[in-house]
């Protein structure tokens, strides 16, 4: 009688690692197939290893946002740590231009936009960039990445791009 009570107790365990480990928190892409393009890069050990994931993270130069935020997403914190080196290094000036989606007023967007382009300032300024090495742009709504009413469409839309 014993090990039939452990033993289901073993397996209620197991199922609930399984549930817990395939959880996800969802968001507002949950379901819609959009995918977060500065998503999958994760730290490495090796030199040469690190030097292709420096060189992945530095083709990044357009990053992503929720819906009305201008927060960082960790995934682009890690390409602009790489954009910074770059930057303190060898003195370039960049173009941060600052995107919306189509949803909320031309003046509210103009303003998101700027606070995203913002947002990416402070960031590299705090990792050691100049901020004369630094121009913001704010496009709002106006230049859209991709055209459609689809949080696909908008997830594409909510960006800062890095410009040289």
């Amino acid at each position: 009688m014993q090990v039939t009570k452990f033993g289901k107790f073993a397996a209620l365990v197991v199922a609930f690692g399984v549930i817990v480990g395939c959880s996800s928190k969802g968001g507002d892409t949950a379901g819609t197939g959009a995918v977060d393009p500065n998503a999958g890069y994760t730290s490495t050990t090796t030199s040469s290893d690190m030097s292709a994931e420096e060189a992945a993270l530095r083709a990044i130069t357009t990053f992503y946002f929720e819906f009305d935020s201008a927060d960082l997403k960790p995934e682009a914190m890690r390409a602009l740590d790489v954009h910074a080196k770059d930057l303190k290094a060898a003195g370039n000036r960049v173009v941060l231009e600052g995107h919306t989606d189509e949803r909320g007023t031309r003046e509210y967007n103009m303003a998101l936009g700027e606070r995203r382009s913002a947002s990416v300032q402070r960031y590299l300024v705090l990792q050691g960039v100049s901020p004369a090495q630094l121009e913001l742009v704010s496009y709002g709504e106006e230049k859209p990445a991709a055209m459609g009413s689809s949080e696909e469409a908008w997830a594409q839309n909510r960006r800062v791009e890095l410009r040289k």
